[in-house]
């Protein structure tokens, strides 16, 4: 299991090239699905989730080829086997999204129930209920979803919460179905957005992806394409942070400002510079301290809860007292415990941390426990006096492509370690 090893102390500096989304890549891959032709997707990440879901679809007889650029064509005219096994889908949620386009397109899926980060419930019923609305025969045993159906019908589909991989499955699977669908209380994120524009490249009639009500009109069949996956803001906003908790200067290549509204504000407010362009931001902190600040996570627009644990770390050595509420996962505070060992001074009361910010952490063994605490352990050891060993970073490799390569490149003392013996 390889470890990061981190030397803090060191500004960052220079030019990153932002990677393609995964949250928007793996829906988009499930859509690939859909298509009665070949489906030819670039700015793919290479990343362990992403490799997860293409060797998902090949083992249901999908014809993939994935190039040295990670570009990646898909032909789903050879699909022979429609489930999902447990042996592919137990690290991955985002393996239930091959649920919709499975019964959409061929009228049968067995899908296992999805593992991923252990950060709380994420129930899958909003996407059962949804697709039985639509008039699938579905039934759950031993640890399987098992549906089938005919054709599916339009519906009217009101969603108790909002869910993005909901919205998405439901989007993906109402394409080919019979009628009009109306997905109310939908997610708004801007991968819904994404995931819409690649299914309209293939024929798709769909409106409203980004407001909570998006109405699609069934089509007959969907086509083969070509399209560019969106670059990810997640990673954007980490790198960005990672500036401003070392007082550095960084700008991000293939980057939009317009994902990042609530995030980029916060780092206002903490006292970064930000400038940016069309498929660019700059940061520049100017070698000073940051201030806390305080951040509260909701669904999209708002402060996205995939940020929460690196801005925790910005607030632990800040200027002042930030307060962070988390209200979308119950479980996402553990990295508050890996923080207190390197010197985090907070209390958790609940949902909330108060986090006093310190004049410096130090190093420290920590261990990662889901993909956004491990960036936010990696962050903090960016600023740590000596030496901080980062382990478990399997998760961090799910979501971030060459991280400490990336890192590197800015500046930073890091370097992964294996820690096979022999």
């Amino acid at each position: 299991m390889d470890r990061l090893q981190i030397e803090g102390g060191v500004a960052l500096s220079g030019d990153v090239r932002i990677s393609g989304a995964k949250n928007a890549a793996l829906p988009i891959i499930a859509g690939t699905l859909l298509a009665d032709g070949p489906v030819t997707l670039g700015n793919v990440p290479h990343l362990h989730d992403v490799t997860t879901m293409i060797a998902l679809l090949g083992n249901m007889g999908v014809q993939i080829t994935v190039d040295d650029r990670m570009q990646v064509e898909v032909d789903a005219r050879t699909t022979s086997k429609f489930v999902a096994p447990y042996e592919l889908v137990k690290t991955m949620r985002a393996s239930i999204l091959v649920l919709g386009p499975l019964l959409a397109r061929f009228g049968h899926a067995e899908v296992s129930m999805p593992g991923g980060c252990a950060i709380g419930a994420r129930p899958v019923n909003l996407h059962v209920e949804g697709l039985r609305t639509m008039g699938a025969d579905i039934h759950v045993d031993h640890g399987f979803i098992r549906a089938t159906c005919k054709r599916l019908q339009g519906a009217r589909l009101v969603l108790e919460t909002v869910t993005v991989t909901g919205t998405e499955n439901l989007m993906i699977a109402a394409a080919l179905a019979q009628g009009e669908t109306v997905i109310e209380n939908a997610a708004r994120e801007p991968e819904i957005i994404d995931l819409a524009n690649f299914l309209i490249a293939m024929g798709a009639k769909i409106q409203g992806a980004g407001t909570d009500k998006i109405v699609i009109q069934g089509v007959e069949r969907l086509h083969g394409a070509h399209y560019e996956v969106m670059p990810d803001r997640i990673e954007a906003g980490t790198y960005l942070v990672a500036a401003a908790i070392t007082g550095g200067k960084v700008r991000l290549q293939n980057a939009r400002a317009d994902h990042l509204d609530a995030v980029l504000l916060k780092l206002k407010e903490a006292g970064a510079k930000i400038d940016s362009g069309a498929d660019w931001i700059e940061l520049d902190m100017q070698g000073r301290r940051p201030r806390s600040v305080d951040i509260r996570t909701a669904p999209y627009p708002a402060f996205p809860t995939d940020m929460q644990a690196q801005f925790a770390a910005l607030n632990s050595v800040a200027d002042g007292v930030g307060t962070v509420i988390e209200t979308i996962f119950e479980n996402r505070f553990m990295h508050m415990h890996e923080l207190q060992r390197m010197g985090a001074e907070m209390r958790i009361e609940g949902h909330s941390a108060i986090i006093r910010g310190v004049q410096q952490l130090t190093g420290a063994p920590v261990m990662a426990t889901d993909l956004r605490a491990s960036a936010g352990l990696v962050l903090a050891g960016l600023v740590a006096d000596g030496t901080t060993v980062v382990d478990r970073i399997y998760h961090i490799d799910r979501g971030y492509e060459r991280i400490e390569e990336k890192l590197a490149q800015l500046g930073a003392r890091i370097k992964r370690l294996s820690s096979r013996k022999g």
